[in-house]
């Protein structure tokens, strides 16, 4: 899969014009219109990757030793695959030839590429040029190994007006170092089933389409 995600950022990067590099899922929804989407990321002074220290079976017990001497455990980082990377940070990724042979050669169930890799990279090499959270909101109340994921029940007005007001869904963030109203930009997992409905909905709920 990061195969696929450093081939993606390569081609993108071949038009010089694209400044920043947004990775969704086809189960992802935009929760604003595309100008907001485009000011806030184009006037952030970071990158949206998530990347945080779990010390447990899930974090660090995942933690292979052919990652060292590149990664050593204390520096092993977990995160979402969803990421959103400026230009110069989408470059490196790309270039790298340093860490991600060694994730490609090492990393192994539990260890999982998408889920390690950049967190722990640019935790190591570039920590104060990412906002260590993501852009892309998911639901893990409903427990498991995997986010919710949402059909056309889910779907309706109240439901999208949540996820864009204030409050324990956009979560506590910082933009640009200061406290922000708006976390996430996208949502996921929406169900194929609900793409009609969130046609008409997205209008009046989302304020686009």
């Amino acid at each position: 899969m990061c195969d696929a995600e450093r081939r993606l950022l390569a081609n993108a990067l071949l038009d010089p014009g694209n400044e920043r590099f947004v990775l969704l899922s086809e189960s992802c929804v935009p929760l604003y219109g595309f100008p907001a989407v485009y000011s806030y990321l184009t006037r952030s002074r970071e990158s949206f990757v998530g990347a945080f220290d779990d010390p447990g079976p899930g974090g660090r017990g995942r933690y292979q030793g052919g990652l060292a001497p590149e990664v050593v455990r204390e520096q092993f980082r977990k995160g979402a695959q969803w990421f959103e990377l400026e230009r110069a940070l989408a470059v490196d990724v790309v270039a790298d030839g340093r860490y991600y042979p060694k994730f490609r050669d090492h990393c192994r169930p539990p260890c999982y590429v998408d889920e390690h890799y950049l967190p722990t990279v640019l935790s190591i090499e570039a920590p104060a040029r990412i906002a260590n959270r993501s852009v892309t909101w998911v639901d893990w109340s409903r427990g498991g190994a995997h986010p919710a994921t949402f059909g056309e029940e889910d779907v309706h007005e109240a439901f999208l007006r949540r996820l864009t007001a204030p409050g324990k869904d956009q979560g506590n963030c910082t933009y640009n170092g200061q406290p922000a109203e708006v976390c996430f930009l996208f949502a996921r997992k929406f169900a194929p089933s609900t793409l009609r409905l969130l046609l008409s909905l997205a209008p009046k709920s989302l304020g686009y389409g």
